[in-house]
C-alpha cells in the first residue's frame, strides 16, 4: 500500500457499524498524533457534524449518502490545506465512500473497523440497537438497513480481538 504523507495532509475515514469502536479509535490516534508533533489533526466525528453540517437530513438512503459526501467535502478541503483529518463516519454506503474517496485525489485511507453486530450491540453506547430492537427506531445500519463492509480498504482492524491501544498502533504504523 502507498500511503499518502501525514506532513501533506490526508483523510482518515474509519467505517463500520455502529459502536464499533470508530470514534474511540479516532480520538486516541488524534492524541497520538498530537503526541507525536503532528498540530494540524481534525476530528470529523458523524455524530458531531451532523446538526450543523446536514440538520435537515433524516436517516433514508438518501440522505445518508448526502451526508456523507458533505462530510467527505469539508474532510478533502482540510486535508488538501495540509490537515490530517479524521473522520469516524458509519457511512454504510460503498458507492458513496468510494466517491469520497476519488474527490480526495489520493489523500484517502480507508480503514475499516470490523466487529460483529453482536459485539457492538454488547457495547450499544448510545442505545440504538436496544431501542432498534424495540421497535422505537427504524433503518439502524447492522439491523433492519444494510451496512456494505469496504471490498478493499488500506487497513483493517479488529475490534472484536485488539485493544484500542492496539488498532490505533496498526493505523499509526500504516504511515510509519
Amino acid at each position: 500500500m502507498t500511503t499518502p504523507s501525514l506532513r501533506d495532509g490526508v483523510t482518515i475515514w474509519l467505517t463500520g457499524l455502529p459502536s464499533s469502536g470508530k470514534t474511540t479509535i479516532a480520538h486516541a490516534l488524534a492524541k497520538k498524533l498530537g503526541d507525536a508533533g503532528f498540530e494540524r489533526v481534525e476530528v470529523l466525528d458523524g455524530d458531531q457534524v451532523r446538526p450543523w453540517l446536514s440538520p435537515r437530513a433524516g436517516y433514508s438512503r438518501a440522505d445518508r449518502d448526502e451526508h456523507i459526501l458533505r462530510v467527505g467535502r469539508v474532510a478533502h478541503l482540510l486535508a488538501r490545506n495540509g490537515v490530517i483529518v479524521l473522520v469516524p463516519v458509519v457511512s454504510p454506503y460503498r458507492a458513496a465512500r468510494d466517491e469520497v474517496r476519488e474527490l480526495h485525489d489520493g489523500r484517502f485511507v480507508e480503514v475499516f473497523v470490523e466487529a460483529p453486530s453482536a459485539v457492538c450491540q454488547t457495547r450499544d453506547v448510545k442505545g440504538l440497537y436496544a431501542k432498534a430492537k424495540a421497535g422505537e427506531i427504524s433503518g439502524m445500519t447492522g439491523l433492519d438497513d444494510p451496512y456494505e463492509p469496504p471490498v478493499a480498504p488500506e487497513i483493517t482492524v479488529r475490534t472484536d480481538e485488539q485493544t484500542i491501544d492496539e488498532s490505533v498502533e496498526q493505523v499509526w504504523q500504516a504511515f510509519r
